[in-house]
């Protein structure tokens, strides 16, 4: 029988709607991979709500990854998601960057922010704590406005190709291998950008955005490029096929009359079949 890769994900855990984990779990369970979680934060119902519990699980992560590196487990990947607090980062970062050596790969989504500004109930100080996984990952995958806090670069409404690139290789430089940056218009045109350390090759994809909006969708995103590249595919083409998949739900759903409850995933996975 073929072994099964194992992926662990770490992000928070929403109680409402289809976000973080809740929207990761199906779509990688459904790709064929064992997949194991550790929660960041209990999130009582997604951001977008005007009401919101975050229950800090700092001291939850430090036991936890503790006694799984007692038990000797191993995982293929490792993905990285939202993180509360300093001492939580701290300690994840530590955790990747010591699996880091051993092989494991390594993919930072460093969520906090989105069209210009933090995200409701994010800190400033998540900036710099996203900087210290960014140092190990195989793969960061911010969009656009993460990638401009991560690297103290302006937002501008457009970019040129130069400066996509430019914004592409600031990642780098704080030491990520590959790079992929969403939600960027360049040339007039809305595409992700990205650098692709196996190939050495820098890659622009075009994508036909839906002026329709759900939380969740960057972390589905996260999770199909994630389950892609783990079996074989291209940066490239990974990235492509999961802007198809987001916008094929984002299409399904748009009538939806609850959006902030994300999209209903697990009813939609056959989107995830197609090419």
């Amino acid at each position: 029988m073929k072994n099964i890769q194992q992926l662990l994900l770490i992000n928070d855990m929403c109680g409402y709607g289809k976000v973080a984990l809740s929207a990761m779990l199906p779509v990688l369970s459904h790709m064929g991979y064992r997949i194991h979680n550790l929660p960041t934060a209990l999130v009582s119902d997604t951001l977008n709500y005007p009401k919101f519990y975050i229950h800090d699980t700092t001291e939850y992560v430090r036991e936890s990854l503790a006694i799984w590196e007692d038990l000797g487990f191993e995982f293929d990947a490792i993905s990285t998601g939202f993180i509360v607090t300093e001492e939580e980062a701290r300690i994840i970062s530590d955790f990747c960057h010591r699996r880091a050596k051993t092989g494991t790969k390594v993919f930072v989504d460093p969520i906090m922010a989105d069209n210009g500004k933090l995200y409701a109930g994010v800190p400033e100080s998540t900036i710099g704590l996203m900087r210290s996984l960014v140092e190990c990952a195989d793969c960061a995958v911010p969009n656009y406005t993460e990638a401009c806090l991560l690297t103290e670069t302006s937002m501008e409404s457009e970019l040129t190709s130069e400066a996509a690139r430019a914004l592409v290789d600031a990642v780098r430089d704080l030491g990520a291998k590959s790079v992929v940056i969403t939600s960027c218009k360049v040339e007039g045109a809305d595409v992700i950008v990205g650098f692709d350390h196996t190939t050495g090759e820098y890659f622009t994809v075009p994508i036909n955005m839906l002026p329709v909006y759900f939380p969740g969708t960057g972390d589905t995103f996260s999770s199909v490029l994630l389950g892609r590249v783990m079996h074989g595919w291209s940066l490239e083409r990974a990235s492509a096929d999961a802007a198809r998949v987001v916008r094929e739900l984002i299409a399904r759903n748009a009538d939806q009359e609850d959006k902030s409850a994300g999209m209903p995933i697990e009813a939609c996975l056959d989107v995830i079949d197609g090419e």
